[in-house]
């Protein structure tokens, strides 16, 4: 399926009642809010026809619209966030070709890697679903096997075929590296971390909601594998950090290390 034009939206999906961490897109970051930070780097994507946050919640509604930001109220009823993303899609003046999923709480996406997915989309128009990784090194891999070993959730790898389409994502470190050897002399791994970024063709977005669940993303609870069960390629773009720290907020723990990382490398874009 090929998209019609090439209209793009970012939607910044935004719920209040998230049970880990309850009102998480107020919450406040080096002087500003989680939301407001999110709709500033969205806006400075060049190419983006526009920009809102979907909410089910009038408080963080009524402050998008004080910072000057367009806001679109979805149910509650939504299931998840990609949801929330077409409902809100579809209640735009203008049907966007292609619809951005810039979750809430990613604070630290570098404009670039959006910039790198609508790209892929325009490059290659049979593409419907587009996602974003970062090539790890043996540094970030100790960091993040430590992390599992403890017990921690966050942090989902991928695997793709020559052709950069996904083979599998997983909560589990895919693949298994037996040693540091596996390298290429450069100190990186053929270890990709997924980025929780999305570029959809609209029909595309329409259609995956549509579909059922599977048994693979009911297991490892991720979203993006109800696409590789149904038989929808999802093509993975390598981005490049430029030395920038990946890092989301889960829960209130997380304000204290985000803060940390913008205090040592400065803001990505201004207010």
């Amino acid at each position: 399926m090929t998209k019609a034009s090439s209209s793009v939206a970012i939607i910044i999906p935004a719920r209040y009642g998230s049970s880990r961490f309850l009102g998480k897109p107020l919450a406040m970051i080096t002087g500003r809010t989680m939301i407001n930070r999110i709709w500033s780097l969205a806006r400075a994507v060049p190419g983006v026809d526009e920009v809102c946050v979907a909410t089910d919640d009038e408080r963080i509604a009524e402050h998008v619209r004080s910072f000057g930001g367009d806001v679109v109220i979805t149910s509650k009823e939504c299931a998840n966030g990609t949801e929330r993303v077409l409902r809100a899609a579809e209640m735009l003046a203008t049907t966007p070709a292609i619809v951005l999923n810039l979750q809430g709480d990613a604070v630290l996406t570098p404009p670039w890697t959006i910039t790198a997915l609508i790209d892929e989309m325009h490059r290659n128009p049979t593409v419907e679903i587009a996602t974003a990784a970062v090539r790890m090194d043996m540094r970030s891999y100790e960091a993040l096997r430590t992390a599992k070993q403890h017990g921690e959730v966050g942090g989902t790898t991928v695997t793709f075929d020559r052709r950069g389409n996904a083979l599998y994502f997983s909560k589990s470190i895919i693949p298994f590296v037996r040693d540091d050897k596996q390298g290429d002399g450069t100190g990186l791994l053929p270890v990709f971390r997924h980025i929780g970024l999305y570029a959809y063709g609209y029909e595309c977005l329409r259609r995956y909601i549509s579909l059922e669940p599977g048994p693979l993303e009911g297991s490892e609870r991720l979203e993006q594998l109800r696409a590789l069960e149904h038989g929808i390629p999802v093509r993975v773009v390598e981005v490049d950090y430029g030395g920038r720290t990946h890092w989301a907020v889960d829960s209130p723990d997380d304000l204290k290390r985000v803060e940390a990382i913008i205090g040592e490398e400065g803001d990505l874009v201004g207010a």
